[in-house]
């Protein structure tokens, strides 16, 4: 999977007339080589991958991941650095670049301590830019890619039935998030044993349950907290950040009520709601633009005379935010083996309601990743 990730790179890198790439975005290194740890942040030790268009690939990594990138990274060389000790992870990139006449790098994904050295080596003239190119080579899902998002889907189902039974009067918000952990750990633990033999790749769950309840509902991404749920109030339940199998990412989420609603004018924003994420699965198949998936969406939130909406969806995979977006200005044209998550919402003063699912692009429209009720009397619970 990874190795002919890195020609196909090789070859865009020559076509663009770059001579090198500086990749340190986690998720792009981890897409052209296979290398990733669990940090996901900035942690003052910088992972640097060159790949040169007609050279060996390097990864710079810090000796205290020596170990796990020689287990997973497929380079042609690694290159490790301690704290401390000669120029760290500068003492490979002089040579890297001395010969390029272009390098391209990752602008908003390079910790700013990497770039600042980098400005010292390479003039601003020889500097290309790196995202355009993987954010192209990463829309189209590989068979292998497709597979882990089904996985995915199944793993998001569980979670949000767990979610769902888990909801209900008197219980605190955290017991909701404690059982969608357990069920999508569980799920994922399940397919890793049965359909892939990385022993190395995590079950949990690893993000912060994004839920809200009563008043709090308002609030998009609000974390689960002790707030104690009652009947009659909505909760919202939001699966983006933890549906994350083997590395791939899916949008979902849900609107429930418990018991009633109280609040009857509730009902009708979720209709609309509903209705606008209908409207945006009526428009999207292949050949279309992305804008005009959101188009769809917003002009049914809007006629009912709500305020005009955020985005629609986006693309996902190895990252949680990919391209293209279903949003106003992006002209992407969608394509097979895109997958994207879509949602219907309403935002008012006192309530917002959403329902969203991922899809994959298929040559005849779309096929469904997520199932779960959302029928507004499937949803009363």
């Amino acid at each position: 999977m990874f190795e002919p990730r890195m020609s196909a790179f090789r070859n865009c890198l020559a076509e663009n007339g770059i001579d090198v790439a500086l990749i340190t975005d986690d998720d792009n290194v981890y897409y052209l080589t296979g290398y990733y740890d669990y940090l996901h942040m900035e942690f003052g030790r910088p992972t640097i991958l060159v790949v040169h268009r007609d050279g060996p690939s390097l990864l710079i990594t810090p000796t205290i991941d020596l170990n796990s990138a020689d287990a997973a990274a497929r380079v042609d060389t690694i290159a490790a650095w301690n704290d401390g000790m000669g120029e760290e992870w500068r003492a490979e990139l002089p040579a890297a670049v001395e010969r390029a006449n272009r390098v391209a790098i990752e602008p908003n994904h390079m910790p700013a301590l990497v770039r600042k050295y980098i400005d010292e080596l390479v003039g601003a003239q020889t500097l290309a830019s790196a995202t355009p190119l993987l954010s192209n080579m990463r829309m189209i899902k590989s068979a292998q890619e497709l597979q882990l998002a089904r996985h995915a889907g199944q793993v998001a189902d569980a979670m949000m039935a767990a979610g769902r039974a888990a909801i209900g009067d008197a219980v605190a918000e955290y017991e909701v998030a404690l059982a969608t952990a357990q069920a999508g750990t569980r799920k994922s633990a399940e397919l890793l044993a049965a359909h892939y033999d990385d022993a190395d790749m995590s079950p949990n769950t690893h993000f912060l349950q994004i839920m809200a309840s009563g008043e709090m509902i308002t609030k998009t991404h609000h974390r689960a907290t002790t707030r104690i749920m009652r009947r009659g109030e909505p909760v919202f339940l939001c699966l983006c950040g933890m549906t994350n199998f083997h590395r791939f990412k899916l949008g979902f989420d849900r609107t429930f009520w418990i018991g009633e609603i109280a609040d009857t004018s509730q009902a009708q924003v979720y209709e609309v709601a509903l209705a606008s994420q209908k409207a945006a699965l009526d428009a999207l198949r292949p050949g279309v633009t992305a804008e005009s998936v959101h188009a769809a969406y917003a002009d049914v939130i809007q006629e009912a005379g709500f305020e005009y909406p955020f985005r629609c969806g986006r693309a996902t995979g190895f990252s949680f935010l990919e391209a293209p977006q279903l949003v106003t200005g992006d002209t992407t044209i969608l394509q097979p083996g895109m997958v994207l998550a879509v949602d219907g919402s309403v935002s008012v003063d006192t309530f917002r309601a959403q329902v969203g699912d991922s899809f994959i692009i298929t040559e005849e429209g779309y096929e469904p990743l997520t199932d779960h009720p959302k029928a507004i009397d499937q949803i009363i619970l």
